[in-house]
């Protein structure tokens, strides 16, 4: 039998979860065991979980889990030395791939929708309330509801821009990320022309890339994996722009190579964006928020819970799964490694 044991989280304004009832229920039905630590922050009810059949207990009872329990575990480069130690294993959902190397779940959809979501609301702001720090956000209950409410400021916006809908170009268009937030643009009534995708084809022969600087809302969604061109420089915000908004659902902050270098800091909920200061008048602003999707916590837990199912699954027969053969190693890989430093 299989044990799995869902955490509370504790990370602010963080309201997802990898184990969503409707999961969890298909893998009791399969014979597993689930125990969930209850939670205010979880977008679901702990009564959600407690109706399907899941064990509930307080939180932080995960430290008296027994030795089969798979424990979902945030944060593992800063405890990896005490799974050494206590002979332990991490399997990082982060890391599941499939023999092409693809995660076989992410959020990564949901992060560019969302993200373009604050794109386009923060540019309205900015033409409703000229001067005024975007609000903080909460968390909306689903897609429609999101949707409803920047589309009504989109056309009270562009009412006030002579009727001019702004321009959002999506860097990474082909990806997960990028479809959401081409799916966002087109759901709040942004015409097809009105959304620049970009991608290796149109990047190949490296930036800088002045037309990013001629959309309103510039949304970045690449995977980081190795060094690159800047996109732009700080010099070319100082001249012609319509741009006012940036995007960086990648979140590659603290990396040396990241190819938006013009911000420092991890934006939040609470203060979404940053203001990047120029020589041009006209305001621009980054928002850097490294956990988007919790904008839409049950319908991007859903969706992420649903791809990881059949992984989930083939706990029944770990050893012979290439997927978590492969978490297993690189978790073997990265001990190696810290211990060869110690």
């Amino acid at each position: 039998m299989v044990y799995l044991w869902l955490r509370a989280e504790t990370k602010a304004m963080e309201h997802r979860a990898a184990l969503t009832p409707s999961t969890c229920k298909t893998l009791l039905d399969r014979g597993f065991k689930i125990t969930v630590e209850r939670s205010p922050e979880r977008i679901f009810d702990d009564e959600e979980y407690a109706k399907v059949g899941c064990h509930m207990v307080p939180i932080g009872e995960w430290r008296k889990a027994p030795k089969e329990a798979y424990i979902n575990q945030g944060g593992w480069t800063e405890i990896l030395s005490r799974f050494d130690e206590g002979q332990g294993t991490i399997l990082d959902l982060e890391f599941l791939n499939d023999a092409q190397g693809r995660r076989v779940a992410a959020f990564g959809y949901h992060a560019g929708f969302a993200g373009a979501a604050i794109g386009v609301d923060d540019w309205c702001h900015q033409k409703l309330n000229p001067g005024q720090v975007l609000p903080p956000y909460k968390p909306f209950p689903n897609e429609t509801t999101l949707i409803s409410h920047i589309k009504e400021r989109l056309d009270r916006a562009v009412a006030l821009n002579n009727g001019d809908i702004p321009e959002v170009m999506v860097m990474g268009a082909l990806g997960r990320c990028g479809k959401g937030a081409c799916d966002f643009a087109r759901a709040v009534g942004i015409p097809e022309e009105k959304i620049i995708k970009w991608d290796m084809a149109e990047t190949k022969a490296g930036g800088p890339f002045p037309r990013i600087l001629q959309a309103e809302i510039f949304v970045n969604c690449i995977y980081l994996n190795q060094p690159i061109p800047p996109f732009f420089t700080p010099a070319m915000l100082d001249g012609d722009r319509k741009l006012s908004v940036i995007v960086d659902v990648s979140c590659d902050t603290t990396n040396p190579h990241n190819p938006i270098p013009v911000y420092s800091i991890n934006t939040t909920f609470d203060k979404a964006v940053v203001e990047v200061v120029t020589k041009n008048p006209l305001p621009l602003e980054v928002c850097s928020i490294d956990h988007l999707p919790t904008l839409l916590p049950r319908e991007s837990s859903e969706a992420f819970s649903r791809d990881l199912l059949p992984t989930i699954i083939d706990l029944e027969k770990r050893e012979e799964s290439a997927v978590w053969g492969g978490a297993e190693a690189l978790f073997r890989e990265k001990v190696q490694a810290m211990r060869s430093v110690r």
